[in-house]
C-alpha cells in the first residue's frame, strides 16, 4: 500500500484525538448479509518512541464516492495499478464494482449517504457478502486542497482503514419496506390534507360557511353534504337535514351555512378537489393494506413473541377513527413486534406507533449501546461544547431525524395532559419555555420507550417524575422559607390554604 502523504496524517492524528474526545457519537454499526448486526473496526492509536500513532484496522477497506451518474471506487494501491476507477451507475455497472472489489480481496467499503443514489450499490454490495458502512457526509469532510471525485474516494478509503469512520443506522430490510411505505403514506395524508383545504377555499368563495357549523367537512356530515351539492341539490333546509344527528350545531344554522351563490367554475373546483381527495383516500387504503401485508411477513421473519401471548382486553384505549387512522390493530403489531405494549406510554397514538415500527425495526435497541446514544442519534439531546474547562455552547444540533421528529410530536402532545408526563412538561416549560419543554419532554419519552423496549418491562408512571402533590409541597415549603426570609418570623402553614 502506497504510503500517505504527510499532511494527511497530521489531519488523521488530529481527527483521532478529536474523536477520543467525543462520547456522544453513535455506536459503529453495520449490517452483513444475514443481517447480523456486526461491530465495526474502531480506530486504534498505539505509542510508539515518536509518540503516539495510529495503526490500520481495515486493510481491506474501499472507499467510493457516489454521484447520479458516476460511482468513483477507490481501493489500496498494492491491489490493483488502477487502484482509482471510475464506474457508471447502470445495475451492470454496480455489478462490476461489486465483482472488482470481491476480486481485488476487498472485504469493508465505505461511502456516504448522498441523497438516495447510494441505496442500490448499498443493496448490491451488502447481498454480494461485502461489509458496507453508510457514513454522514458531515463526519468525511475533505481536507482543504482541490475537491475532487478521486481524492474523496481516496480519502473515506484512508479514513475507514483507519476506523475513523461512524457507521450510519439501518433497520432491518422488512423495516426498510415499511419505512418506504409509511413515509410513503404520510405524503398521502398530506396530500389529502391539502385537497381539503382547497375544497374549503371554494366553498368560502361561493359564500357556504359550513367550516362554521362543522367541525370537519370530510366527517360523515360533511361528505353527505358535499356530494349532495355535487349531485345538483341547492336547498339549504334540505341539505341540512342530511347532517347526523349526533351533530352539536342546530339544522337551522346549518342551513343558514348552506345559502351561497353556486357559480359553475367554482363548482367545477370543488368537485376535482372532491374528487382528488377522494382517490387519496382510496390509495391510503391500499397502502395501509399493503403495510399490513408487510407487517405479517416481518413478523414470520423476526417474531419475538407468539400470538397467545397478546390478548385484545389488554388494549390501552380505542380511538376515533378519522381519514388519517391506519386501517389496521397497529397495538397488536406493535406488541408482536417488541414483545411490549408501548401504548402504555402517554403521547403514543397509532399513527406515531406506526412511524416508530417503520423507522426503528424489531432490534434497535441492539444497534445502540444504550438509551444515550439513542437520543444523541434522535438528535434530542443537546451538543454540549467544552473549552478551555467551560461551557461554551449547549444547542440541539440543527439537523433532521424522523424519528427524533416523532418523539417531538408526542412531546407536543402532552402538554395538558394530567399525568406524570404532562407534569413534567409543563414544570421544564415554566422554567425554560415551551421549545426546551418538547426537547426534554421528547428526550424522557426516548429514554422510557428504549427502556421498556430493551428491558422487556411495562411502562410504570411512579419512576417518571415527581408528583404533582409532591411538587404543591415542594413548592408551599419554598414560599413559606422566602416569607420567613421577607419578614423575620417564623410561619407555620397546616393542612388549609393559607390566605
Amino acid at each position: 500500500m502506497a504510503p500517505c502523504p504527510a499532511n494527511r496524517r497530521l489531519v488523521v492524528r488530529g481527527r483521532i484525538e478529536e474523536c477520543s474526545s467525543t462520547g456522544h457519537g453513535l455506536c459503529h454499526l453495520s449490517i452483513n448479509k444475514s443481517n447480523d448486526i456486526t461491530m465495526a473496526k474502531k480506530a486504534k492509536k498505539v505509542k510508539s518512541a515518536k509518540g503516539a500513532e495510529l495503526r490500520i484496522v481495515n486493510p481491506d477497506a474501499a472507499g467510493i464516492d457516489i454521484a447520479d451518474g458516476i460511482m468513483q471506487v477507490c481501493i489500496p494501491a498494492d491491489r490493483s495499478k488502477d487502484n482509482n476507477r471510475a464506474f457508471g451507475a447502470y445495475t451492470s455497472d454496480l455489478h462490476a464494482i461489486s465483482a472488482w472489489l470481491r476480486e481485488c480481496g476487498i472485504k469493508t467499503v465505505a461511502m456516504e449517504s448522498t441523497g438516495v443514489y447510494w441505496i442500490p450499490l448499498f443493496c448490491r454490495l451488502q447481498e454480494d457478502g461485502l461489509d458496507v458502512v453508510l457514513t454522514n457526509a458531515r463526519d468525511v469532510k475533505n481536507i482543504t486542497e482541490r475537491k475532487t471525485d478521486e481524492s474523496d474516494a481516496e480519502w473515506l478509503m484512508l479514513l475507514h482503514q483507519y476506523g475513523l469512520l461512524k457507521a450510519s443506522f439501518q433497520p432491518h430490510n422488512e423495516a426498510k419496506r415499511m419505512r418506504t411505505l409509511t413515509r410513503h403514506r404520510d405524503t398521502l395524508s398530506r396530500e389529502a390534507s391539502s385537497m381539503v383545504l382547497r375544497m374549503q377555499k371554494a366553498m368560502q368563495q361561493m359564500n357556504i360557511k359550513l367550516t362554521l357549523v362543522l367541525s370537519d367537512i370530510t366527517g360523515k356530515s360533511g361528505i353527505r353534504i358535499i356530494e349532495a351539492i355535487l349531485a345538483g341539490e341547492r336547498d339549504p333546509k334540505k341539505l341540512a337535514e342530511l347532517a347526523d344527528i349526533q351533530c352539536k350545531t342546530p339544522k337551522e344554522e346549518i342551513a343558514k351555512a348552506l345559502e351561497g351563490n353556486w357559480e359553475e367554475d367554482l363548482m367545477f373546483v370543488l368537485r376535482q378537489n372532491y374528487d382528488t381527495f377522494k382517490h387519496y383516500c382510496t390509495q391510503l387504503g391500499e397502502c395501509d393494506a399493503e403495510l399490513e401485508k408487510l407487517m405479517e411477513n416481518y413478523r414470520a421473519e423476526v417474531a419475538k413473541v407468539e400470538d397467545t401471548s397478546y390478548s385484545p382486553a389488554k388494549k390501552r384505549r380505542d380511538y376515533k377513527k378519522t381519514r388519517h387512522t391506519v386501517s389496521f390493530d397497529v397495538e397488536r403489531k406493535a406488541y408482536e413486534m417488541w414483545g411490549v405494549n408501548v401504548f402504555e406510554i402517554p403521547g403514543i397514538s397509532h399513527l406515531t406507533a406506526l412511524e416508530l415500527m417503520s423507522e426503528l425495526g424489531h432490534d434497535f435497541t441492539r444497534k445502540f449501546p444504550s438509551s444515550k446514544q439513542f437520543c444523541c442519534w434522535c438528535n434530542i439531546s443537546p451538543n454540549t461544547k467544552i473549552s478551555g474547562g467551560k461551557r461554551i455552547s449547549s444547542h440541539v444540533p440543527h439537523r433532521r431525524n424522523n424519528v427524533g421528529l416523532i418523539f417531538r410530536s408526542i412531546a407536543s402532545s402532552l402538554a395538558n395532559a394530567k399525568n406524570q408526563l404532562g407534569n413534567f412538561y409543563r414544570r421544564i416549560r415554566s422554567r425554560a419555555g415551551g421549545k426546551a419543554a418538547v426537547i426534554a419532554t421528547a428526550h424522557k419519552v426516548a429514554e422510557i420507550f428504549f427502556a421498556m423496549v430493551a428491558n422487556q418491562t411495562t411502562y410504570n408512571p411512579e419512576r417518571v417524575g415527581i408528583d404533582e402533590k409532591v411538587l404543591l409541597e415542594k413548592r408551599i415549603t419554598r414560599y413559606k422559607r422566602e416569607l420567613e426570609r421577607i419578614t423575620g418570623t417564623h410561619i407555620e402553614i397546616g393542612n388549609a390554604c393559607v390566605p
